[in-house]
């Protein structure tokens, strides 16, 4: 039992500890406190920044990005120190799923972008400036801000391997956030197919019943 536990039970602490990190809901939060009302009544009603720049509130926007992008630092950085690399990537799984599943919200969270590049940031530096580059690149060429972010998710474990940060936890860890940063981006990957997504600084069409 000893020999089971010992490996085991940090991992839960780091999943169980950066679950609990990732679903503070900043952006809404932020907009609460900020006197711009709930979130999840503006616009998409995601609770991520970009929506909640929708409300005009430029800080209150930039607060949401730091912070949740900051939780997902936190987790890795914490529960990393704590425990081992292993515990820094499983820990960061946890403030991924945290952010896109909170437990206080019904587990109806944003896309886990911010936090995605938080994570990749204190994980491995190196990836998280080059996934960040290939956003910033994207989005200067295409101009769209859901095909920048869908970009860097899909390179980010080719990432690991070519720049040689590449351990097992790390690949399933970014394979994981890629998945579900697809998942969540299921109507944008619709509104990309038809031609209909919004260009950085247009206005975010309705989606079809």
């Amino acid at each position: 039992m000893t020999d089971f536990a010992s490996p085991v039970l940090p991992l839960l602490a780091s999943l169980a500890g950066g679950y609990l990190l990732g679903s503070v809901p900043f952006g809404l939060i932020a907009t609460r406190l900020g006197g711009a009302g709930d979130i999840r009544k503006v616009g998409s009603g995601n609770i991520g920044a970009t929506n909640v720049l929708r409300t005009g509130r430029r800080d209150l926007a930039a607060i949401t990005l730091l912070g949740d992008g900051g939780k997902g630092v936190v987790a890795v950085l914490l529960f990393g120190t704590l425990f081992s690399p292993t515990a820094a990537a499983v820990a960061g799984g946890g403030a991924f799923l945290g952010h896109i599943f909170p437990v206080w919200l019904g587990f109806k969270g944003g896309k886990g972008v911010a936090t995605f590049f938080g994570i990749l940031l204190a994980i491995s530096w190196p990836v998280g400036v080059a996934a960040g580059a290939t956003w910033i690149l994207t989005a200067l060429v295409f101009r769209i801000s859901s095909l920048a972010a869908l970009t860097a998710a899909a390179l980010t474990p080719v990432l690991f391997l070519l720049l040689h940060q590449a351990t097992l936890p790390r690949l399933w860890l970014a394979l994981g956030m890629a998945v579900l940063i697809f998942v969540r981006h299921d109507a944008n990957i619709r509104r990309l197919l038809r031609g209909e997504e919004p260009r950085i600084g247009a206005g975010k069409p309705a989606d079809p019943a």
